[in-house]
C-alpha cells in the first residue's frame, strides 16, 4: 500500500528507518546495507528524499580518527581527518510536513502490520490488550505494549522480534498475569497507572 502511495518501495523503507529513528545518521552503504538494497537505488532515493528536505546530510569524522586529547592535532592530522569525513544522512525534524509523515507512516504500519494483532490474541487469552508509546507517538514511554493473561511468553518474544524486523525499530512490551494487574492496580502502582492515564489504543478490554 505504502509502495504504491510513495512510489517506491525503497524509499517506503527509509522513510521508515530515519522517522523511527530520527537522530540516527547513516551512510549510503549502510543504509543499503540495512535495507538489504542496490547501493545505487538507495542513493537515488536519498537524493530525492533530501532535495525534497525530508532528510539532510552532515558530515561526519569516524570517531577513531579523532587525536587524542593530549595531543594538539598538526595540520596533516586536520587535513586527513578532512579526507576521512563521510557524508551522512539523518531525519529533517524541522521540514515542514515532519509530523504529519511521521503520523502517516504509524498509521500505515499499524494498517500493514494488523495481523500482529490477530496473532497476539491467538497465543493466550487476554484480559487486556494496550497499544501505547511509539504507537501513539509518545517517544522514549516506559512500554509500547502491554498485555494481561496467560500468555506463552517465548513464542510472544519470537513474534515481537518479526514485528521488530518489519517495522524497522525495537519494541518495548510488557507481560503481567491478571493477579499481578490487580496487585498493581490495589498499590496505585506508577508504571501501570501512567499506561493507563495516558495516549493509547485499547484492542481487549476485559478486566
Amino acid at each position: 500500500m505504502l509502495a504504491h502511495l510513495f512510489g517506491s518501495k525503497t524509499r517506503v523503507k527509509l522513510l521508515q528507518l530515519f522517522l523511527n529513528n530520527p537522530s540516527q545518521p547513516y551512510y549510503l552503504r549502510e543504509l543499503a546495507r540495512k535495507l538489504k538494497a542496490q547501493l545505487n537505488s538507495v542513493r537515488r532515493e536519498v537524493e530525492n528524499l533530501e532535495w525534497i528536505g525530508i532528510i539532510k546530510s552532515v558530515e561526519l569524522v569516524d570517531q577513531t580518527d579523532k587525536p587524542s586529547e593530549d595531543k594538539k592535532p598538526s595540520k596533516a592530522d586536520k587535513k586527513s581527518r578532512k579526507k576521512s569525513a563521510k557524508k551522512y544522512f539523518l531525519a529533517n525534524t524541522d521540514f515542514l510536513l515532519y509530523p504529519e509523515l511521521k503520523g502517516l507512516l504509524l498509521k500505515a504500519q499499524l494498517l500493514l502490520e494488523r495481523n500482529f494483532v490477530s496473532k497476539v490474541e491467538k497465543l493466550a487469552k487476554l484480559k487486556l490488550f494496550v497499544l501505547t508509546g511509539s504507537f501513539v507517538g509518545l517517544e522514549g514511554f516506559s512500554t509500547d505494549i502491554l498485555l494481561v493473561g496467560a500468555i506463552n511468553r517465548i513464542q510472544l518474544a519470537s513474534l515481537v522480534k518479526k514485528f521488530e524486523k518489519e517495522l524497522g525499530r525495537s519494541i518495548n512490551y510488557t507481560v503481567m498475569s491478571p493477579t499481578e494487574y490487580k496487585y498493581r492496580q490495589d498499590i496505585t502502582d506508577r508504571f501501570l497507572y501512567d499506561i493507563l492515564e495516558s495516549k493509547k489504543i485499547v484492542i481487549v478490554n476485559k478486566l
